[in-house]
């Protein structure tokens, strides 16, 4: 049929037609990449005047992160990482090569699941570093019943006291997956104390005196149910003569628009609002992922190996959860995690017939757990990053808020040109090539007030579902 055909049949004008004389209705530009960014969102922000916040503490012990890390070499055997051992107190004093001697006495095996790794039968001659896997130490409690006090992973050792003392494990270290550990014989110690008197005196004081104080500030000296007119003690409280000072970070773009687009054709969307719009919002996406991700202020990198805790069994499981609450035990604010992350802790929820109870927060429906509300961000990846293995995610739990002692955002209190708090738009002239140039700045960082503000559940596996048919 031909077009003259069809218009001779035609009995009214065609909606093809009819567009032309019609005023289009359309969305301003959207972007996938745009998250909600609860963490922004949930954090309570302290505006500086200064760029620089110090976080003054009482005054602590030194701790490293707790870890000694091992590499793969190019014939597939795990090492330790020599500089590493500094982690055990005794050894920090050490100078690089003898700590690179005691590096290579480690002797590999591998350990299947279910395997008994170290004992309490018989004085520990080896110190055990796990560098791949997961293990379960348990005990027997007061009553005969098997108790699990930790689980381990990548990078944990034990048991230094016993090592040094010579005696008899207080627990048992089973592996729960297939583990590669090494092992030191207390022999090599030995040897190298006699000919060291700097490592013997640490020696002889660990042993003394165990695995140092059990407070890791310097103690207050007080005292408490006392009658009649004792004298009292004298004391004071000392603070850190170094505190850690905090400087803002930076996320920038220069943003470009041709004069001849923002001229005319800038009806009814303003381009250069929608340009400035989707480019905001990349630099907040960026924000969120590096005060999580971040090397030196990110959450992630900044929790104390205290309040770092291993999954049981790979899925996140209410059992899980509650240790996390255990460690941030002092009002916990939310926890954080990847939507599969909560997906799969739902999962094992449904499994044991106790479904988690739903919140309203910023106009959407959230999980909770014991009443604190799990909040999703796709920023806490599943590539494993802060300890955890490849494929696997990270869970956090956080109390916030200055007068909490908790987890703060930091940004500056004004900026020139700012659009938004911490952020500022400024022109940058016009180019001879007819484009008008803008510099888009977010200022940001984050910081964790004292220790147990943060918590973190590693090696979180998300893959794990059942049937229920």
């Amino acid at each position: 049929m031909t077009t003259e055909t069809v218009q001779q049949n035609q009995q009214s004008l065609s909606t093809s037609a009819a567009r032309n004389l019609a005023t289009t209705t359309k969305t301003a530009p959207q972007m996938l990449g745009i998250t909600p960014r609860y963490l922004l969102r949930a954090l309570p922000w302290v505006d500086l005047e200064a760029g620089v916040y110090r976080v003054n503490r009482r005054r602590g012990f030194i701790l490293g992160d707790g870890l000694i890390s091992t590499y793969t070499d190019g014939g597939g055997a795990a090492r330790v990482i020599a500089e590493d051992l500094r982690e055990i107190a005794f050894l920090r004093p050490l100078e690089s090569p003898l700590l690179s001697a005691l590096a290579g006495g480690f002797v590999q095996r591998e350990v299947e699941p279910g395997e008994l790794i170290a004992g309490p039968d018989g004085p520990v001659e080896q110190l055990h570093i796990l560098a791949f896997g997961r293990a379960e130490k348990r005990a027997t409690g007061q009553y005969g019943e098997d108790a699990l006090l930790a689980v381990l992973g990548d990078g944990d050792f034990f048991d230094t006291a016993a090592w040094v003392r010579g005696e008899a494990m207080p627990y048992q270290v089973r592996a729960v997956t297939a583990c590669t550990v090494l092992s030191l014989d207390r022999r090599m110690l030995t040897e190298l104390a006699d000919r060291e008197p700097a490592l013997r005196t640490q020696l002889d004081a660990y042993a003394a005196n165990g695995q140092g104080p059990a407070d890791r500030e310097h103690p207050i000296n007080l005292t408490s149910g006392h009658s009649g007119e004792p004298e009292l003690p004298q004391t004071f409280v000392d603070y850190e003569e170094s505190p850690r000072e905090y400087e803002l970070s930076i996320a920038q773009t220069v943003l470009k628009v041709h004069t001849r687009v923002s001229d005319i054709y800038n009806s009814s969307i303003d381009q250069v609002q929608a340009q400035l719009r989707l480019t905001t919002e990349a630099l907040r996406e960026r924000q969120e992922w590096e005060m999580l991700n971040h090397p030196e202020y990110g959450l992630l990198n900044n929790v104390v190996p205290g309040q770092r805790v291993h999954t049981r069994r790979g899925a996140p499981t209410p059992d899980d959860m509650d240790e996390l609450l255990a460690r941030v035990w002092k009002q916990p604010a939310f926890f954080l995690a990847h939507p599969r992350a909560i997906a799969a802790f739902g999962r094992e929820c449904t499994r044991r017939g106790v479904p988690p109870q739903i919140v309203e927060l910023f106009g959407s429906p959230f999980l909770t757990w014991r009443g604190v509300p799990l909040l999703p961000s796709d920023k806490l990846d599943l590539k494993g990053s802060a300890n955890s293995a490849p494929g696997t995610t990270n869970i956090l739990l956080m109390r916030v808020g200055e007068a909490e002692q908790g987890v703060v955002g930091l940004r500056p209190s004004k900026v020139p040109d700012e659009v938004e708090p911490g952020l500022s738009v400024r022109p940058m002239g016009v180019d001879r090539q007819a484009i008008t140039s803008y510099l888009v700045t977010s200022y940001f960082s984050t910081a964790a007030l004292v220790d147990d503000a943060i918590a973190v559940l590693q090696n979180v596996e998300v893959s794990n579902y059942y049937d229920y048919s």
